[in-house]
């Protein structure tokens, strides 16, 4: 093999390489910062996976803030709810302000990790209006409805 060959060989092989590389630590980082959502009986049944169950993975909670559950530490922001899908119902523990739109009875997303049979949220969001729902939520929300025989009023039709 000529001495041109043999260079432009091994400059294709280090580009490779190095793109392999790169692929390969997108691909960590990424996944490091995926955030899966399961509902409170996903969780507790074990079908979130026992990595979500024993506090090691952080995961989004997906739910309806229950109803009278609401309730905050005296001289804190230290704040505990129930999220229920419907099925099943999960304690929450969050040490910031909530939303302005956090109200019960409400959807809500909250991003943490479980710890001692409860989940304690980094993150928590509301629902913005009276028609929004997160996809995912809905999704399950819905499955969660059909199961019960719960009926869910038609949405409106949009006339603009």
């Amino acid at each position: 093999m000529n001495p041109t060959r043999r260079r432009r060989l091994w400059f294709v092989l280090a580009l490779l390489a190095a793109a392999a590389l790169a692929a390969t630590l997108v691909a960590f980082a990424l996944q490091r910062n995926i955030a899966y959502l399961y509902t409170p009986n996903e969780i507790l049944s074990g079908a979130a996976g026992a990595a979500v169950s024993s506090g090691e993975a952080r995961f989004r909670l997906g739910g309806m803030v229950e109803k009278d559950s609401f309730r905050r530490e005296q001289g804190s922001l230290v704040s505990h709810f129930r999220v229920t899908d419907g099925d099943a119902q999960l304690e929450v523990e969050y040490d910031k302000i909530l939303p302005d739109l956090f109200r019960e009875g409400q959807a809500v997303v909250a991003t943490g990790r479980m710890r001692d049979g409860r989940f304690v949220a980094e993150d928590v969001l509301a629902k913005h209006d009276e028609t929004y729902v997160p996809k995912e939520v809905a999704d399950k929300m819905g499955l969660a409805h059909s199961k019960h025989d719960v009926d869910v009023a038609p949405k409106a039709e949009a006339g603009y």
